[in-house]
């Protein structure tokens, strides 16, 4: 289990408790001959009422719908409502004369939460309601006219030092309340801690409030905001010091850094050093230190504590899918050999159709989050269908991250590869592959993503004067997109295309020609059943891929989704050749491992193999 722990200016989200007065910089100021004042709820009560009164509603309003007391406001103001409600305290076991004692205490409630909103005037009127036959406790009931609401007149805010010509800090600052808005005190509050959490964040660790009111008029149903911040000077990020005993090479460590000594100060470069070295795979622990009570001219020293996780660790697994049925995964890994950081592994899976096994040893480039070569060798049998493959692969891959985001991999593996097709004799072939191919993965979540997309080109070839039987160039794309629409429709594309060039198609091994069909590609039909066949009927893989898929999906509970989706493509000879289309309905069920696909398809071309089929999957949608 993996621990991270970032030492951190804390950024106060909580009230002072402060009582407003006229002489002070952060006041509510009625300006009548007299001056009412008002004492500030913490910010977590102010969150449960007045600034987030709906969310607050879900749990309380049945009880106060049960209670002794409604509270009932004129006209179409729902928020006003929700906050009433938000405000009122459940009442039960009170006799006619006790609801009647409690008359002022409700219509005080009812007029801090319309005031929280704006709406200083409200005319309150009451009734006690008794049971027929007096049966059952009397009720209170409240009817509330709102009254005029008090506006935004005059809105100031100034960010003085620094800070008012760093585009960082002016660029997130709130819009509202604006001036003619309905004055909403939760959005003055959030307006106010603002901020203060960008002062924070952005490093201004010195800055305060010159001036911080809000001056109230109930008369003139006007509010005046005024919000002066003296930032002082932003603090600097020094040199970073990694605490002995962590048994690596400090130069290592030190690629982790991504930011210069003497840089401003950003808490995001902090949460980067101490992520990075979280998903390093080294660490058990991270500790990163970086207080500016530890400043010394505003150059604030970064210290961080490691500790080292065991070197190796066993995993195993069991999965199902349709396309190869139940299978089994193990992976041995040793996270770190030496100083430098090198890694070794093995992995294997087993299931009825495909059985492999592979090991590699990785070490780490600069920068060590995302570069790195790898050394692999690998064995592979595989029966489906009417083809039966044993391959061996030994190479090297070379994994770059470019500025843009693409990933990068060079990489050249050896490949020999046994084969046959249906009962024909069994062929054999060298490969030496150079390839190229790149990647880039852009979604809002890992787990579950609500929109996003991922692209890949892989381009590989082999030539028989480089150590190989036949002359190949081999390319092959996708692209998957996920967007949602009103939170519960979301839309799913994707579309793989490849070809094969080569002078001679017959020296081509099966692991370089194309099969569709099955859970991955186009449902509705046996895995890799689609392609081009012999006289005999023995499916001999094709030339071309081209499969696409449009998917819609609807959330109809937390976690569980319907869909329904076209399918089309086929692995073909000719560019001409027809393609194949599978439709059906499926449902999703995003478990706590991943997203758990169940689809029913039916495959609309029946010469091609196209029948009714269950598809089971696991795995993210992108």
């Amino acid at each position: 289990m993996m621990f991270s722990k970032i030492s951190l200016p804390w950024i106060n989200l909580t009230w002072s408790g402060e009582t407003p007065s006229v002489i002070r910089p952060d006041c509510f100021t009625l300006l009548r001959p007299f001056t009412i004042r008002m004492q500030h709820p913490p910010f977590y009560k102010s969150c449960r009422r007045a600034l987030f009164g709906l969310f607050v509603l879900s749990m309380t309003a049945p009880a106060c719908l049960a209670g002794q007391v409604s509270v009932e406001v004129k006209g179409d103001y729902p928020a006003l409502q929700d906050n009433a409600e938000a405000f009122m305290q459940e009442i039960e076991g009170r006799s006619e004369a006790g609801l009647r004692r409690y008359v002022s205490t409700a219509k005080g409630q009812v007029q801090t939460a319309l005031k929280a909103l704006g709406y200083y005037e409200p005319v309150i009127d009451w009734e006690i309601l008794k049971p027929e036959g007096d049966e059952g406790p009397a009720q209170l009931s409240l009817t509330v006219e709102p009254g005029k609401p008090v506006l935004v007149r005059s809105r100031k805010v100034e960010i003085m030092g620094p800070a008012g010509d760093d585009p960082a800090f002016n660029l997130f600052l709130p819009s509202k309340p604006a001036v003619g808005d309905v004055l909403d005190h939760g959005q003055y509050n959030a307006l106010r801690q603002t901020i203060q959490n960008l002062a924070s964040r952005l490093g201004y660790f010195d800055g305060k409030f010159f001036t911080r009111r809000l001056a109230v008029n109930p008369e003139e149903h006007a509010a005046d905001i005024t919000l002066e911040f003296q930032s002082g000077e932003r603090y600097r990020l020094g040199d970073v010091r990694f605490i002995e005993g962590h048994g690596f090479e400090t130069s290592l460590l030190n690629q982790f850094v991504t930011f210069e000594s003497g840089g401003v100060y950003h808490s995001d470069k902090i949460a980067k050093l101490s992520s990075d070295l979280s998903n390093s795979g080294y660490f058990s622990s991270v500790d990163v230190d970086a207080t500016p009570s530890s400043a010394e001219g505003g150059v604030i020293p970064v210290v961080v504590a490691l500790r080292t996780r065991p070197p190796r660790s066993i995993a195993g697994g069991v999965g199902f899918s349709t396309d190869v049925g139940p299978r089994l995964r193990g992976n041995w890994r040793e996270h770190w050999i030496n100083p430098m950081g090198h890694r070794r592994g093995a992995e294997t899976e087993l299931s009825q159709p495909r059985q492999n096994v592979s090991v590699w040893y990785e070490l780490p480039l600069d920068p060590p989050m995302t570069d790195s070569i790898r050394f692999s060798a690998g064995y592979q049998q595989e029966e489906i269908e009417d083809v039966e493959s044993q391959l061996l692969t030994v190479g090297q891959q070379w994994n770059h991250q470019l500025d843009s985001g693409w990933l990068q991999t060079a990489s050249i593996n050896w490949e020999q590869e046994r084969y046959r097709f249906g009962d024909g004799s069994t062929d054999q072939s060298r490969l030496l592959l150079p390839g190229l191919g790149y990647s880039l993965l852009e979604a809002d979540s890992a787990f579950d993503p609500s929109k996003g997309y991922h692209l890949s080109l892989e381009v590989t070839g082999a030539h028989r004067a480089l150590l190989s039987d036949a002359d190949i160039a081999h390319v092959l794309a996708s692209a998957k997109g996920l967007y949602t629409v009103a939170d519960n429709h979301r839309f799913l594309t994707r579309l793989r295309v490849g070809a094969v060039a080569t002078n001679r198609f017959s020296d081509v091994p099966p692991s370089l020609r194309f099969f569709a069909g099955g859970d991955q590609s186009v449902r509705g039909y046996g895995y890799e059943t689609l392609s081009p066949e012999n006289s005999e009927g023995v499916g001999l893989g094709g030339r071309y891929l081209l499969v696409g898929s449009m998917e819609y999906q609807y959330e109809f509970a937390k976690s569980w989704r319907a869909a329904a989706f076209v399918d089309e493509g086929n692995a073909i000879d000719e560019p001409s050749d027809p393609l194949v289309t599978g439709v059906g309905v499926g449902i999703r069920w995003i478990s706590p491992v991943g997203p758990i696909r169940m689809d029913v398809a039916k495959g609309l071309d029946s010469k091609f193999g196209g029948e009714w089929r269950i598809h089971f999957s696991m795995g993210p949608e992108l």
